[in-house]
């Protein structure tokens, strides 16, 4: 896979009709990637690029977010979901991002952690946003 979009996307196959798009609203913060199949959307995975607190130590300046990681379901169990989370590793690794987190479903972590990702078996959250 290599990058076919600006500012970190990808396209796995032929993506021509969704590049302006996705390049749109891929601004900020936000980077995408997407696989696509026959010219088909198949699967993504966004990553928001989060600040960290100053600090007057060397070192990184910035964490990614992942989020919004999906696959077909007749495109799941082919290497898609690993090569989607392969290229954020090496996008987070060649801008010398800190850290990736994520939030996985139950049914999810065990992709994550045979790619790489570890870390605290438990999450506190405290929801703010009246329903």
């Amino acid at each position: 896979m290599a990058p076919a979009l600006g500012a970190g996307a990808i396209v796995v196959g032929a993506g021509h009709l969704r590049q302006g798009w996705l390049r749109t609203r891929m601004a900020g913060p936000w980077r995408v990637w997407l696989a696509e199949v026959g010219d088909q959307p198949c699967g993504h995975v966004f990553v928001c690029l989060v600040d960290k607190v100053p600090s007057p130590y060397p070192g990184s300046e910035a964490l990614g977010y992942v989020t919004n990681f999906y696959v077909t379901p007749e495109q799941r169990n082919r290497g898609l979901g690993r090569a989607l989370l392969d290229e954020v590793t090496r996008y987070a690794r060649a801008h010398r991002l800190d850290t990736l987190i994520v939030w996985p479903s139950e049914r999810s972590a065990p992709l994550y952690r045979r790619c790489g990702f570890d870390g605290p078996g438990e999450l506190l959250e405290q929801p703010v946003a009246s329903s």
